[in-house]
């Protein structure tokens, strides 16, 4: 049996992601992490900032590519990584692979979340570097937040940059 803090019992569990990158498999550990929150009954937010702002954004959702260029992980040369197409090249491949793994789409996910009581917020900041408004964003944004209103509202959270 393990001993659990007074803390952790009274009050509830939160975690606060923040996703700054849009590639494919950079937004997806976001999204899965913060639907597992919820299905174990766990408060969850997200906080899309800076590049993180195409998976909410209604024009780019759809079209988001895997980056492969300066990533040691895929295994592929960085000059082979940056040729034109092999982007959106690996972003199809692993779209099939999630689609046989029956992983939901991004819009789906997003969809997802929110019915699961998950919160989205979109930076405030990085909307006006990049000139977005929230009619730009999907639907399932609930705000548009500053850094401080997003420490505001993660009070007592697991803050995970992902």
């Amino acid at each position: 049996m393990t001993a659990t803090s007074p803390i952790a019992q009274t009050s509830p569990r939160k975690v606060a992601l923040i996703c700054s990158h849009a590639g494919l498999d950079e937004v997806y550990p976001s999204l899965i992490l913060a639907n597992a929150a919820r299905q174990s009954d766990i408060e969850a937010m997200i906080f899309f900032t800076f590049w993180g702002l195409d998976a909410i954004t209604e024009s780019k959702v759809d079209r988001l590519h895997v980056n492969l260029a300066g990533n040691p992980a895929n295994g592929m040369p960085t000059v082979l990584a940056g040729l034109p197409g092999m982007e959106s090249l690996a972003a199809s491949m692993m779209s099939r692979q999630m689609r046989e793994l029956d992983l939901p789409s991004v819009r789906e996910m997003m969809g997802i979340l929110q019915e699961s009581g998950a919160d989205l917020y979109a930076c405030e900041l990085a909307m006006k570097m990049f000139k977005r408004t929230k009619e730009d964003l999907l639907p399932q944004v609930k705000d548009v937040i500053t850094a401080g209103d997003f420490y505001d509202l993660s009070v007592g959270a697991q803050i995970l940059f992902t």
